[in-house]
């Protein structure tokens, strides 16, 4: 049955659309150097390749598995940077909230609220996101059937919010391997809204410190990523960092920026066929 693909407008980029869209940054929000490095050659990219790009960091990272773990500047510090971000390139921008208290100072600033994939059927958290109105970006839970993802996505729309991102990001329930199953794609897209797929999340190791080099398989990132284009997702999620071995977060598993064009050329021409094929 052929469904008709919501397109939901971050500014002026409209995903859902047969454009493929890029979410794209550090993991965490680090020094000011690193993030607007990153930034400005994001930008540089986008303008190459003229694909859309939004710009996604984390303020905080509050699943970390040790105390001991970089968990970001914190809403207020994290937020100001990337107002910066966004005023000095003309980003929009995406970062993720794990209370509902941080929903609307984190809409003051962002253009895309995430909800993480561990959080995604909090009914409190994803209600106050939805409430203010912006884009919401619900990521697809280890733990839940791909098709019930329409739940988180009905709150949403229930408190009169349908501007809904869906991300799949790998499946697992308490092994260290995450699974990507090409029929969550299927079920995704079925919901009617835009689906992102983050192919550096589904490439951690759990359980192995994101700064091991055995935290992250890089290897499958070409494999996975086509695999998901090919599918016909409308956005890829693809973190970046200047120096991934030094990043303060999932180390193993983010890119290289200067190798990011590279990495979206072949795919960029992929999704031009699979967009050529789901016309006919």
């Amino acid at each position: 049955m052929s469904i008709t693909k919501k397109i939901v407008h971050v500014g002026n980029i409209p995903c859902g659309a047969d454009k493929l869209f890029l979410i794209s940054g550090p993991c965490v929000i680090e020094d000011e150097t690193t993030m607007m490095k990153t930034a400005e050659m994001l930008k540089e990219i986008s303008q190459r390749m003229k694909i859309d790009i939004i710009f996604k960091s984390s303020f905080q990272k509050d699943n970390r598995s040790t105390l001991q773990f970089y968990q970001g500047p914190g809403l207020e510090e994290g937020l100001k940077l990337l107002q910066k971000i966004k005023k000095d390139f003309g980003f929009t921008i995406l970062s993720d909230i794990h209370y509902p208290e941080q929903a609307k100072p984190a809409a003051e600033v962002l253009d895309v609220i995430q909800i993480p994939a561990y959080l995604c059927m909090q009914t409190v958290l994803v209600t106050e996101a939805a409430k203010t109105g912006k884009v919401i970006n619900i990521k697809h839970g280890q733990f839940l059937a791909p098709e019930n993802m329409a739940k988180p996505a009905q709150k949403c729309k229930d408190v009169g919010n349908d501007q809904i991102i869906l991300t799949e990001r790998g499946y697992t329930m308490g092994y260290n391997d995450l699974i990507v199953d090409p029929r969550s794609f299927y079920h995704l897209n079925q919901t009617g809204y835009p689906v992102v797929f983050d192919v550096t999340h589904s490439i951690r190791k759990y359980g192995i410190p994101s700064a091991d080099p055995n935290g992250g398989a890089r290897q499958f990132l070409p494999v996975l990523s086509r695999a998901g284009v090919a599918a016909g997702v409308d956005g890829l999620f693809v973190e970046t960092h200047p120096e991934p071995a030094r990043a303060l977060c999932d180390a193993a598993s983010q890119l290289c920026v200067y190798d990011l064009e590279e990495f979206l050329k072949p795919l960029l021409e992929l999704h031009a066929v699979e967009v050529k094929y789901r016309q006919k």
